[in-house]
């Protein structure tokens, strides 16, 4: 790591009254992680370079596609299909080649995760899963990291920073003491079935990064034990202090043998099991269907949701109302579908429960977002 900065770069923070030579040290001798290369992680990692944080980490393992574009623009159309973690540690390197950057093409583990953090002093969660947000700040909470948090979802984002603990002995606030347990599956729409407004992660990661600089320097009053939440649509932003939950420690894994067991995917709902699996169908299945047979097609997303389904006829019924619903389906096939497959794979379940074996029911895997892409392509 590099021990000397450069006065021109810098030249701008340098001269901030409170700041000053000892702020931009510190920021050069920090190492910081971000986990997730997205919508979040493309400003955080922009910034805190641009800022001069002397070592950088980043955790991801997906690659670029173009609907990452709109909003992660820290890519361009050439790099579709390239790791995300790759990609950006190549442009970083460029912006400020005074630093160090590490890229790690990997997706964060209870295996990996201790090995991973261990070598940072911040970690950042620019992740977009339930999941990912507990592995993190469960491993945190074990090696006493602090943990800079942030997530968006349609127009509204929030920020917090977790796991602080100042001079003064102050008791450190953890992302389990505002969201205690996992939501159940389906429950709570992610990025990819709510959508996002293309400039909200870069709002929302551009405080993540603000907060990380506030945090290394000591600059400022941090958002320690405090959710920031902030919307788009009107500009409003609240403040939301956070208490200690009672008895939130003891969900956590006692030590890092116990995390290494613990399975996050399935204590969020991520993981399917074997019952579940027999619903789904994939694109071809789903279009030899749709081609070939007299079948009933539901759409389960709120009626609000886009994108329209204008390629073959459908029910519009959304999960909530198909109970009442159900004496509409007079075919022997159905299949449902929503915006990625969770919520389409619940109204399987649910319609099973009510036919049992007198119809052949099934879940399009992947959900409209992916039908659409691969029918294009068809197309084309």
């Amino acid at each position: 790591m590099n021990t000397t900065f450069s006065y021109e770069r810098y030249h701008r923070q340098l001269i901030l009254k409170d700041f000053g030579e000892t702020a931009q040290q510190k920021l050069l001798n920090a190492a910081v992680l971000i986990i997730g290369a997205g919508g979040l992680g493309c400003p955080v990692m922009q910034y805190l370079a641009a800022a001069g944080v002397g070592r950088m980490g980043i955790v991801d393992n997906d690659i670029v596609s173009l609907s990452n574009l709109h909003r992660q623009v820290l890519y361009n159309t050439n790099d579709i299909g390239h790791p995300k973690a790759q990609q950006a540690a190549n442009v970083l390197k460029k912006l400020n080649p005074e630093i160090d950057i590490v890229s790690f093409f990997e997706r964060l583990s209870t295996q990996n995760a201790f090995s991973l953090i261990n070598g940072f002093d911040i970690v950042i969660d620019c992740t977009d899963n339930f999941a990912s947000r507990y592995l993190i700040n469960d491993a945190c909470v074990l090696m006493n990291k602090p943990l800079i948090f942030g997530a968006v979802s349609r127009y509204e984002g929030q920020v917090a920073i977790f796991n602080y603990k100042s001079s003064a002995g102050s008791i450190a606030v953890n992302y389990r003491d505002l969201y205690p347990h996992p939501p159940k599956n389906g429950e709570i729409q992610n990025c990819e079935e709510a959508g996002v407004l293309g400039v909200l992660p870069g709002i929302i990661g551009t405080m993540q990064a603000s907060e990380t600089i506030k945090l290394i320097t000591g600059i400022g009053r941090p958002l320690i034990n405090c959710l920031l939440t902030y919307d788009a649509l009107n500009n409003n932003m609240y403040e939301m202090e956070l208490v200690k939950a009672r008895d939130s420690d003891s969900l956590i894994p006692a030590n890092e043998i116990e995390f290494m067991q613990t399975d996050y995917e399935q204590l969020c709902g991520s993981v399917q099991n074997e019952d579940e699996n027999k619903f789904e169908i994939d694109f071809a299945y789903f279009e030899q269907l749709v081609s070939g047979n007299t079948i009933d097609i539901i759409d389960v997303r709120a009626l609000n949701e886009v994108p329209l389904i204008e390629e073959f006829p459908c029910y519009r019924i959304p999960l909530n109302e198909l109970a009442i619903n159900m004496h509409l389906l007079k075919n022997d096939t159905i299949v449902t579908i929503c915006q990625s497959g969770q919520r389409s794979l619940l109204a399987a379940k649910q319609l099973t429960a009510f036919f049992g074996d007198s119809k052949k029911i099934y879940s399009l895997w992947g959900g409209v977002s992916q039908w659409k892409q691969l029918h294009q392509k068809q197309l084309s």
